[in-house]
């Protein structure tokens, strides 16, 4: 998936705001907490946590199929 100016926007927000999003990837849904995005070996990711279970876990922006921030 190729982010637009809007999904960047969004996903900048719920990273200020602390808020949870959900992510397909792969045919599996994660609901995460996005904490920042990097550059890591020259591909943008996220790093989350999950907030159940303090699980940390790299998402490469790339392999994202779509997302949507979780409860407004």
């Amino acid at each position: 998936m190729q982010f637009t100016a809007r999904q960047y926007n969004l996903l900048e927000l719920a990273i200020a705001q602390r808020k949870r999003i959900a992510i397909i990837r792969r045919g599996s849904e994660y609901v995460v907490l996005p904490e920042r995005i990097m550059l890591r070996a020259g591909r943008e990711t996220i790093e989350t946590v999950q907030p159940s279970t303090g699980d940390r876990m790299t998402v490469y922006l790339d392999e994202i199929d779509d997302f949507e921030i979780v409860g407004g």
